[in-house]
């Protein structure tokens, strides 16, 4: 695939749907309900896909509900496994899952989206404790590096 065809698929490290969730939560336990707000454009006309090709993310995201709900829906995962799910995984004589480490390179495509949120220092610091205004930091940055595309 051409490197045009890629940068578009990868939306070009532009922002999608996010919420903000509890300091003290971790990400895997809100990546289905995130998951679910992604919207895929397509070429042509008509609705956007509801269903991503694959999710590439780190081992935070790395959980047996996660990888569970991803298959049920037909998505691609690649991320790698925390080192004890390895460890249960040869415990119980299971295959450990498939990662592609040419594939997880892309995942800095995120990074760079993440970097450029975090140039706001409302974003990155985290100074507002009100979630709604959180939020509305969040929609106005990412509104803002849509259009300076």
């Amino acid at each position: 695939m051409g490197a045009a065809a890629e940068s578009r698929r990868l939306r070009g490290g532009l922002p999608t749907p996010v919420g903000p969730t509890a300091g003290t939560r971790n990400d895997c336990t809100q990546a289905e309900s995130v998951t679910g707000l992604i919207r895929v454009a397509g070429g042509g006309p008509g609705r956007p896909r509801l269903r991503q090709e694959r999710v590439i993310a780190d081992k935070g995201y790395s959980s047996r509900t996660f990888r569970a709900y991803l298959r049920w829906r037909g998505i691609k995962a690649t991320f790698p496994e925390r080192v004890d799910q390895l460890e249960g995984r040869a415990r119980r004589r299971e295959r450990p899952c498939l990662f592609g480490k040419a594939v997880y390179r892309r995942r800095n495509v995120v990074e760079r989206c993440f970097h450029r949120l975090k140039q706001w220092r409302g974003i990155a610091t985290r100074y507002d404790r009100h979630p709604d205004r959180y939020q509305a930091a969040i929609t106005l940055a990412s509104t803002l590096i849509w259009l300076d595309k």
